[in-house]
């Protein structure tokens, strides 16, 4: 019966990627190399190669990916640097972290917009500094976009293995007589050497594929992504020529996997780690706060007039204080509509989310899977980490066109679901393997079944990581447009996919009164976190 029980969970998760992941990548497959009379051909593949348009797309994403990249990178260890090997007050360092994940609650194509209306001729920093400070429209904007929308995953990913390095060896190095510069080498970035180079991959990736930032701003500058978008939704779409777009976008991915997978061997591991206060030094406090706080002012400053042109009643030329816009917006049914759907959508791939992945998580690490079965959802974990959210999209268009999933809310959840299993996957996983392992065993000679013991046992105390998995897919729901705006139809149409449309009417105080909603949402959602994380810790 045990096994009976894990062998069924287990068949039901390989059954739902089957679904939505080798299906679609079939699909996607056989449109690339057919015709539009059904058979072989390689017409789409010479249309798409004989032109210069994916050539061109393809550099200039390359180019423009790498650059932010590298800068993120930078940005992202001087953040994490100042948080972990500085003596700054805990509240100070408190806010230094949620200041810089603060972008990953508004969605990409938001960032384009407020770039717009801040550093624009009439926008609200070129305003108040009187100096346009550059033309945002093309390379430098998209680079400004991706370095605000990659740094906090990166920050984040630097921190956490930044608190694990081991401190006493800059004592040893004092000792042993080296300079300082040597020792912030030798302490500090040789142990961090595999984690900074995952970082610029990881920023790459997203750089790379992502489709808010040049809708918005991209203007004359094609990059991958938004030649995708007209050739699969323009003017005049040719799926054939899109799922061939589609399968050069997934060469990332690919080299993505190689080298994660490489750099894990440059991970510095220590036996013991020993807490340890950083020795004073004012100066040193001083130059990497001051560093930061530059770095946090110019990510956030453009965020400032989401605030304020949609409270104003005619930007830039009547400043007065209104409500009439939002009144506008909160009386329009279609806005609120969408709203709502956005809200049910997220919620249903929170929970449903939550569901695969603490199942997948279970069979892995509490149970006494084969371990090639287990490897199966590895695998797929590294996949589903790895496909961009438009090839993803695209496939369950091609997919599911012609089914009654087609442009429903449950494609929506079902690819969001896909899309960010990953990452809440390993989070799960983590904090099952460290539960004790003998507890289904005890379970097991006491009569439970496994299921029982489940329920009992590991879900109380998987309780908090639950929580955080719901969270992370809630928000991730709420501010994703790369995947959605190509399943999404005009009943199911979400808040993001509606501001994609709101840009062509040059609707901006609606698209910013939006991503106000989505802001405020998100933030409701994780302040019940927090207060539910702070009742855990007071019990």
């Amino acid at each position: 019966m045990r096994n009976k029980q894990i062998n069924t969970v287990y068949l039901a998760i390989l059954l739902f990627f089957a679904a939505f992941i080798i299906i679609p990548a079939v699909v996607i497959f056989t449109n690339a190399f057919n015709s539009s009379n059904g058979s072989l051909s390689f017409a789409a593949f010479q249309a798409v190669f004989s032109g210069n348009s994916l050539k061109t797309a393809f550099f200039n994403s390359c180019k423009v990916s790498v650059l932010s990249a590298l800068i993120t990178t930078v940005l992202a260890f001087v953040l994490a640097y100042t948080e972990n090997f500085t003596n700054l007050p805990g509240p100070f360092k408190k806010i230094l972290r949620t200041l810089a994940v603060f972008p990953m609650l508004l969605p990409t194509i938001t960032y384009g917009f407020a770039i717009i209306y801040s550093f624009g001729k009439n926008g609200l920093i070129t305003k108040i500094t009187h100096h346009q400070f550059f033309d945002f429209y093309g390379f430098k904007g998209l680079v400004f976009g991706y370095v605000i929308y990659t740094l906090p995953i990166s920050f984040t990913l630097i921190k956490n293995t930044m608190k694990y390095i081991d401190r006493r060896y800059l004592v040893v190095c004092k000792i042993m007589g080296d300079s300082s510069l040597k020792a912030f080498w030798t302490a500090i970035l040789t142990p961090l050497l595999g984690t900074l180079a995952v970082s610029v991959v990881q920023s790459f990736f997203l750089s790379f594929t992502d489709f808010g930032i040049p809708a918005s701003i991209g203007g004359t500058y094609d990059v991958v992504a938004s030649l995708l978008y007209q050739t699969m939704l323009g003017s005049l779409p040719d799926f054939h020529q899109g799922a061939v777009i589609a399968l050069v976008m997934l060469a990332p991915s690919i080299v993505s996997i190689l080298l994660l997978n490489y750099l894990q061997r440059f991970n510095v591991r220590y036996n013991k780690i020993t807490p340890m206060k950083m020795r004073k030094n004012v100066f040193r406090d001083a130059i990497w706060t001051l560093l930061s706080s530059i770095i946090l002012v110019c990510m956030l400053s453009i965020f400032i007039v989401i605030f304020v042109a949609p409270f104003v009643k005619d930007w830039p030329n009547d400043l007065n204080f209104t409500w009439a816009n939002l009144n506008s917006v909160l009386k329009d049914k279609q806005l609120i509509r969408v709203f709502n759907n956005s809200i049910l959508t997220s919620f249903l791939t929170a929970l449903f989310g939550t569901g695969l992945v603490y199942c997948s998580a279970l069979v892995t690490s509490r149970s006494h899977l084969h371990p090639r079965a287990s490897i199966v959802i590895e695998a797929i974990a590294q996949i589903t980490n790895t496909i961009p959210g438009m090839v993803l999209g695209i496939a369950f268009l091609l997919t599911f066109k012609k089914t009654p999933l087609h442009t429903t809310m449950a494609i929506i959840v079902f690819c969001n679901m896909i899309h960010f299993f990953a990452t809440p996957y390993l989070m799960m996983k983590a904090t099952l393997d460290k539960m004790n392992a003998s507890w289904e065993t005890t379970a097991a000679i006491l009569g439970d079944n496994w299921i029982k013991t489940v329920v009992r046992i590991i879900t109380p105390n998987s309780k908090g990581t639950l929580l955080e998995v719901f969270c992370y897919l809630f928000i991730n729901g709420m501010v994703t447009v790369s995947a959605v705006v190509f399943i999404a139809g005009a009943r199911t149409m979400v808040i993001t996919t509606k501001i994609q449309e709101l840009q062509h009417f040059s609707k901006f105080n609606e698209i910013f009164i939006l991503s106000l909603l989505i802001l405020v949402t998100n933030l409701a959602i994780k302040t019940v976190k927090g207060i539910f994380n702070h009742s855990r810790k007071d019990y």
